[in-house]
């Protein structure tokens, strides 16, 4: 049995790697070959700790992935999520492999996100919006600032030390970054990311201009929101998975009018697999909806194994 530490597998993980095992796990999603099942999620005895369980399977791979959030762990020093990620042998059924994966994560979150970007995003893409300064902020950056030249940032984030920290690290890493208030990043973006908790619009679908690209990623639970309705009618909508999408991501809340065939949804492997079209004009809006699936985890765990490998 495989088993990689959380402290190795940060340092085996990089957004190349990350980008390249997203891409695989997302054509995989929308293959025949494959299944996802739906999220579980719960809580501990403290309605503040909770977690998820995702899992599924491709032609190569079976497994679940455990993602936690214990919110009384920065008082302990540990970070508020964590993420576990257990692979099953396809032949026996008997565990392959364990492998602590809370840093990984963050970069396999992102790593989606970049490769419907490289699809979506215009090629000029210049200046990026983003909703939040949390954990997860810095690696959308990253993730998207490899594949657009991203040299301005937009943040849209309540007054605090960390977004103060989140800022300073982007100028740190020759980025031009101010906070704004909501409505002028989204008016002056290229693309805009929401990476929050809320439960409710970020912004008003009419600040979105022609040509934006914009990424919901935060809404991974029922009655979690980020993105306007409105938006919803004006745009081009793609997906991670349709079926978790409408249950767990965004498009929940536009569930009706998608399965009525009023809004219609594409799956972003069927993009990559030229099954589908991406951007079609440079006028046009573009959504992902980014609920974040079990195969991410899976193939990024075989990456981490096969990184591992390679180093001896």
């Amino acid at each position: 049995m495989i088993y990689i530490s959380e402290e190795a597998s940060a340092a085996l993980v990089s957004h190349d790697l990350a980008y390249a095992a997203a891409r695989e796990a997302l054509v995989a999603a929308a293959s025949e070959q494959s299944g996802v099942f739906p999220a579980v999620l719960g809580r501990s005895c403290d309605p503040g700790n909770t977690f998820s369980v995702k899992s599924g399977w491709s032609d190569d791979l079976t497994g679940v992935k455990v993602g936690s959030f214990w919110s009384g762990n920065p008082a302990r020093g540990l970070a508020r999520h964590n993420s576990t990620i257990v692979l099953l042998d396809q032949a026996t059924g008997r565990l392959r492999a364990v492998i602590e994966a809370g840093a990984v994560n963050a970069y396999r979150t992102a790593a989606s996100d970049a490769v419907a970007a490289d699809l979506l995003a215009r090629r000029q893409a210049r200046v990026m919006a983003v909703f939040g300064a949390g954990n997860q902020a810095l690696f959308e950056v990253e993730a998207l600032a490899r594949i657009r030249p991203i040299d301005r940032v937009l943040v849209a984030a309540r007054p605090s030390p960390r977004r103060d920290a989140f800022v300073a690290t982007l100028t740190a890493r020759g980025l031009t970054a101010q906070v704004v208030p909501a409505e002028a990043a989204v008016r002056g973006a290229d693309i805009v990311v929401s990476a929050t908790p809320s439960r409710a619009p970020l912004f008003q679908a009419d600040w979105v201009k022609p040509g934006t690209h914009v990424v919901s990623m935060g809404s991974d639970a029922p009655g979690k929101q980020e993105l306007p309705l409105e938006l919803l009618s004006r745009a081009r909508l793609f997906c991670d998975l349709p079926a978790q999408s409408v249950q767990i991501g965004d498009f929940q809340h536009a569930r009706a009018d998608i399965e009525a065939g009023k809004l219609a949804l594409v799956q972003i492997g069927d993009v990559i697999e030229g099954r589908a079209p991406g951007r079609q004009s440079e006028e046009e809006i573009t959504v992902y909806d980014s609920s974040g699936i079990s195969l991410q985890d899976l193939y990024i765990a075989e990456a981490l194994i096969r990184a591992q490998a390679e180093r001896g």
